[in-house]
């Protein structure tokens, strides 16, 4: 019988569909509860941990109670114990460390968390590389190399580890950013340290690139293709990154580099909007396409900081209606990994996949895989 750790962050993610880039920080809660937040750890959790439920015999977990685990374990039916730690109310990065601390002493055989780089951070902190982790990926922003590429994937390398199927343990990396800057529209992350992942083919995503494109012209080209799309009095919801943000340059118009931005008739019309602001207007225009990019070295177009484009969002937009773009560079960086859906609900992701048209030029367009 295997012996899985169980951690959950109760406000991973929350503050990524209201605007706020990140989740780290009482105040920032505060801030997403009131701007009509909710949360999302736990319901990705469960889409994770449901794939177990045809070998629940063969598995035991052990958890932090309430909301932090336990809460779940007990809606899904799985047999748990909890440790002797009362977390506060609402739990804090402190309550994580100490949780994950207390459950690594009892040495399962995998710590599974939901959370995102912040919570991987914490963990990382205190467990190092003492024991195997697999994250579930329920945060904003996911630059390290510890989660699945969706919350399915995790329950997949789980499964297939339960099975006694054939499942790696690699060290990857622990990054994250510093939230403050990225609120300014500044990229800073750095390593924070490693730590030991069972991965199984694709299921788990690479450390996100970082840097600065060096292909401007590539850039110019991608962003004039775009322009010359543009219809008048149509909606344009331009995603966040440094592809995207090469169109609103083109146009000589304010950006929101970590955000999304609406445009019609060539003027941005509303910045920075949060994931209700996108329903408002999409309510208003008849018609409305998502300019979005590709995240370097992971491969998504959606679950990885840019939340407000939530599942109703993408029913109602089709995804007849995405201009997905990105430099040949980032395709081949994928080493032919296809791109990845994570939009939080997992039938729409399945409804999607398959092939995406991708911009990467003026004119020029190739066919990808979506997963």
């Amino acid at each position: 019988m295997l012996t899985l750790g169980l951690l959950i962050n109760p406000f991973a993610g929350i503050g990524g569909a209201v605007g706020l880039k990140g989740s780290d920080g009482q105040s920032i809660v505060e801030e997403a509860f009131r701007r009509g937040a909710t949360r999302r750890a736990a319901e990705r959790a469960k889409v994770a941990l449901e794939i177990l439920l045809p070998v629940s015999q063969q598995l035991r977990f052990l958890s932090c109670s309430g909301d932090m685990g336990q809460n779940v374990l007990d809606e899904l039916g799985f047999e748990y114990d909890v440790i002797d730690f009362q977390p506060q109310q609402p739990s804090t990065a402190e309550d994580t460390m100490a949780a994950a601390g207390l459950i690594a002493q009892q040495r399962p055989d995998v710590l599974v968390f939901a959370g995102g780089d912040g919570t991987a951070r914490d963990i990382c902190s205190v467990i190092a590389d003492r024991i195997p982790v697999l994250g579930i990926p329920a945060g904003v922003k996911i630059h390290s190399g510890v989660y699945g590429i969706s919350p399915t994937a995790s329950g997949e390398v789980l499964l297939r580890l339960v099975q006694g199927q054939l499942v790696d343990i690699r060290d990857a990396e622990v990054r994250d950013l510093d939230e403050d800057a990225f609120r300014q529209n500044q990229v800073r992350a750095r390593q924070y340290g490693e730590m030991r992942v069972v991965q199984s083919g694709h299921f788990v995503q690479s450390v996100k690139q970082g840097g600065t494109e060096s292909e401007e012209l590539v850039l110019a080209d991608i962003a004039a293709h775009i322009i010359e799309e543009m219809e008048p009095g149509v909606l344009y919801l331009v995603g966040s990154g440094k592809t995207t943000q090469a169109v609103l340059d083109e146009l000589h118009l304010e950006s929101t580099l970590l955000g999304v931005d609406a445009v019609v008739d060539e003027q941005v019309i509303a910045s920075d909007l949060t994931e209700s602001d996108i329903w408002s207007l999409l309510q208003e225009y008849k018609e409305a396409y998502a300019v979005i990019s590709v995240m370097g070295g992971q491969g998504h177009i959606f679950g990885r900081g840019n939340q407000q484009f939530s599942p109703r969002i993408l029913t109602a937009l089709g995804k007849e209606n995405l201009r997905v773009v990105t430099t040949k560079t980032k395709l081949v960086g994928l080493e032919g990994r296809p791109l990845v859906m994570d939009s939080g609900d997992a039938e729409l992701d399945r409804r999607w996949s398959g092939t995406q048209s991708v911009i990467t030029g003026y004119h020029d367009e190739v066919v990808y895989p979506l997963a």
